[in-house]
């Protein structure tokens, strides 16, 4: 395994990471949950990611239960939240959102399932219109002088609320956000490659990034049809097919189709490959891996060693194929 810092902190993340959004607690059994988290750590993964709104929190209660049992050393590993859609299926005002109540009612609610003492990473899942940037510094500050929390950061926040977040803490004294959490594939590429690319050097960013494959588009396997037993087959999953499948008027499912068709010309598998390009970008501090099989996430740990193997005119072509 290859371990990168995360942004400018002195924290060491594995390259390739888990993740547990739509499989645990929903998806997948505990006792396959539980054969993934070993898997994972048995080949070097170290960061666990989570949020409270993934199944209703459930996802957190199955990830918690499992590393427990696993006995992982807690100094080995780091464990993330997330904060802003609320864990109750049907959340009122205040059980959701990033106000300084719910901010900390969800950390002490995720600390719980995740039953640990702190969370390494705690992350704002969204911007929260509703709410002062300000607040929410002021509320993820207070979590990490409490012991808590050890990082905090934003998922699909602009570049300017992070330099507004990121300002406010300055002038405050208080901590800054450290990470990043953005979609980032073949199909996605400006937030990460162009907005925010004066944040790194400005601010020390890092970031943990999620969707490597497009959920699923990047591996062939909706070339067609939607198998039912795929995640965006899953009852309650229609919103995110029609995100995946029906983006650009259904050009993006066509610019899928062209890389997989270069994949299979290279002879190597789409989905390790499609993850490799990731790793590519020295900005990404790790990729968030889902998977709901053992033998899934093995097959995509090999991006490690396509990440390294292939050249740069292959990597030319596929760019080419997927470019919009």
């Amino acid at each position: 395994m290859l371990y990168r810092r995360l942004g400018s902190t002195g924290l060491q993340v594995s390259a390739l990471s888990f993740g547990a959004w739509i499989t645990f607690g929903q998806q997948i059994g505990r006792g396959t949950a539980r054969d993934l988290i070993a898997a994972a750590w048995d080949h070097g993964i170290n960061f666990f990611d989570n949020a409270e709104g993934y199944a209703n929190g459930e996802a957190e209660r199955v990830m918690g239960d499992v590393i427990a049992d696993l006995r992982l050393p807690r100094d080995g590993y780091a464990v993330s939240s997330k904060v802003m859609f609320g864990s109750a299926k049907d959340p009122r005002p205040m059980q959701k959102g990033l106000s300084r109540k719910h901010v900390r009612d969800a950390c002490d609610a995720a600390l719980k399932r995740l039953r640990v003492d702190y969370l390494d990473l705690y992350f704002c899942h969204r911007p929260d219109p509703d709410t002062p940037i300000e607040e929410t510094v002021w509320a993820m500050d207070t979590l990490i002088r409490q012991g808590k929390v050890m990082y905090w950061g934003t998922s699909e926040w602009s570049s300017s609320q992070i330099r507004e977040a990121s300002k406010i803490a300055k002038h405050h004294g208080l901590h800054a956000p450290s990470m990043e959490q953005p979609q980032y594939n073949l199909l996605h590429r400006d937030r990460v490659e162009l907005e925010y690319a004066p944040l790194y050097g400005e601010l020390g960013l890092g970031t943990t990034t999620w969707s490597p494959l497009a959920s699923g588009l990047l591996t062939g396997k909706y070339n067609d049809e939607v198998p039912g037993d795929a995640r965006l087959g899953l009852e309650g999953q229609g919103w995110l097919q029609r995100m995946v499948l029906d983006a650009e008027n259904g050009r993006r499912r066509e610019r899928a189709r062209r890389y997989v068709a270069l994949a299979a010309e290279a002879g190597l598998p789409p989905a390790p490959l499609a993850i490799a390009w990731c790793l590519r970008n020295p900005h990404v501090s790790t990729v968030i891996l889902g998977a709901s099989r053992v033998e899934q996430l093995l097959q995509n740990l090999d991006a490690l060693e396509l990440a390294e193997r292939v050249d740069d005119a292959l990597w030319r072509r596929i760019e080419a194929a997927t470019a919009a």
